[in-house]
């Protein structure tokens, strides 16, 4: 497995994992309902943002983006996203993703990576960002509806490079 930049030619792979993702309404804030053409909109960025997806073969089996957390004052610290295929969880996809993105924003001249909204029940993500250097500097308390848990808190977590 290898992570690179993503090409338009990954589209037809990473909106079947966007969309299993979104629908399961398990960790990310994106609507259920959302659309093929929103999710390309909110997941593919152009430069000075980053895509990335992670191949296994001819398989994407996860992707990623990064890009300044915030604008103007803010813009010295960055931001990602990640999604891993069902099928391909726990092999070692989301580490690869979340350290070529951290190696990319240090490479960009960011000072941090933040993460605005991790649910605290998405634990297994929790953990690989701990291990990756992050730690949780606040928590919204049910900020999150979980389909299954109800409401869980939503983490605030940072990495400072």
């Amino acid at each position: 497995m290898w992570v690179r930049e993503y090409t338009e030619a990954d589209w037809t792979q990473v909106w079947p994992i966007m969309r299993e993702i979104v629908r399961a309404g398990e960790t990310f804030t994106y609507d259920p309902a959302l659309t093929e053409d929103q999710a390309h909109d909110i997941w593919v960025m152009g430069p000075p943002a980053v895509t990335v997806v992670a191949v296994a073969g001819d398989r994407v089996v996860g992707t990623a983006n990064a890009y300044a957390n915030r604008p103007g004052p803010g813009a010295h610290v960055s931001t990602a996203s990640f999604m891993v295929a069902a099928d391909a969880r726990g092999m070692g996809v989301g580490t690869a993703l979340c350290q070529f993105v951290l190696d990319w924003a240090k490479a960009q001249g960011f000072v941090g990576m933040q993460f605005n909204a991790v649910a605290e029940s998405n634990c297994r993500a929790v953990e690989l960002y701990k291990r990756l250097g992050f730690e949780i500097v606040g928590t919204v308390p049910g900020a999150f509806h979980h389909p299954t848990r109800g409401r869980v808190g939503l983490h605030v977590m940072y990495c400072e490079f």
